[in-house]
């Protein structure tokens, strides 16, 4: 899929409603996600990290979801080492490079620890230790990497997410071109968002997709919020995506929230100049994105340069005996691209959830 995005615009092609409708019937069959493991407490630690490499990689987004959803579908079932977790998480991003990717675009074995070594990872990898890890992480697979996320959907929901008909808060649209390519920054914003959290993992990848175009409608003012012609693509009316939109609204506007502290807390030597001699009073800006901010400081683990044998790997890598119950979920800030965001002074009403709504569909209950 990521290279057929990268070679042309399929969602845009003749094929585009067979290949959604493929995806969509794939994604019944995803594995369930029980949030069980034992080191979900480190999910946030090794998605930043695995998103930090894929950006200096120059990765596909789909490649890059991808290899998250690898290591949450692993660690889901296994009780891994935080050692092992590393070179894990290196196998799990060079698979779903090479299977969304290019040839040329899979990163090589010399770059990748340089890139760890910049993250201050502690570990150094070796062409036979990812070659065994990547026949461990196949086997468990089943050898099937064909697993819809999120990021293969988006696109195809964009291309219809305005149309002629929509109104700018509450005024007919002079340039759709150009609401377009905002909306398109505020969406990937959101995606970004729902692999922050596990807790999106039990919606189904095409309603987080969906979602993601809502809530991007909505935060722009854009009205309706939800088009007849979105619903009949994605097949998700406004009840169907109330809750996970609601979601990705509350961590946005805390998101906004936290980037204002910041933005508070930053004070040049003119303004100190000002607050000293009472000059004049400072003033504020509202923002809707500022500068973003680098993913949350790596933490700095230790690692084996080495994997024993692969039987030996496996054994270490123990089932759960006993579910473990599900923590609550982890409190999320977004860690943003690196490219700057847009600033659109923008707000969403809470009139939006004030009804009741029926919950969102189901993850995987098809």
């Amino acid at each position: 899929m990521g290279r057929t995005r990268m070679e042309q615009q399929w969602w845009k092609g003749e094929l585009a409603a067979d290949i959604h409708q493929t995806l969509r019937t794939k994604e019944l069959k995803l594995p369930m996600y029980k949030a069980h493991s034992p080191q979900i407490g480190m999910r946030r630690y090794f998605v930043d990290l695995l998103t930090v490499l894929c950006n200096r990689c120059d990765l596909c987004p789909t490649a890059r979801h991808l290899a998250v959803y690898l290591l949450d579908l692993f660690m889901d079932h296994y009780d891994i080492t935080v050692k092992q977790l590393h070179i894990i998480s290196f196998a799990c991003l060079l698979l779903a490079s090479k299977f969304e990717e290019k040839e040329d675009k899979v990163p090589k074995l010399e770059y990748l620890n340089n890139l760890a070594c910049m993250c201050n990872v502690n570990v150094v990898l070796n062409k036979k230790d990812l070659l065994r890890m990547e026949m461990l992480l196949l086997e468990n697979f089943n050898w099937n990497l064909y697993l819809p996320t999120p990021a293969h959907y988006i696109d195809y929901y964009l291309h219809v997410s305005t149309c002629e008909n929509d109104l700018h808060n509450g005024w007919p649209i002079t340039s759709l071109a150009k609401i377009q390519d905002f909306l398109e920054k505020y969406a990937y914003y959101f995606l970004d968002f729902s692999v922050q959290d596990h807790t999106f993992l039990h919606f189904r990848p095409s309603l987080i997709a969906a979602a993601c175009v809502c809530a991007s409608r909505i935060c722009m003012q854009i009205s309706p919020a939800w088009t007849t012609q979105l619903e009949l693509l994605t097949c998700y009316s406004w009840e169907h995506l109330a809750q996970c939109i609601e979601m990705m609204l509350i961590y946005y506007e805390n998101d906004i929230k936290d980037a204002s502290n910041k933005k508070k807390q930053v004070t040049t030597p003119q303004q100190e100049q000002e607050a000293v001699g009472n000059l004049s009073n400072q003033a504020t800006t509202q923002v809707l994105f500022q500068q973003p901010h680098r993913p949350s400081s790596l933490l700095a683990q230790s690692a084996e340069g080495s994997l024993h044998s692969s039987a030996a790997l496996q054994a270490s890598l123990q089932p759960f005996a006993q579910p473990l119950p599900a923590p609550a979920p982890i409190a999320v800030q977004v860690a943003l691209g690196a490219e700057p965001r847009h600033c659109i002074s923008t707000v969403y009403g809470s009139s939006y959830f004030s009804g009741h709504h029926s919950r969102a569909a189901g993850c995987f209950d098809g």
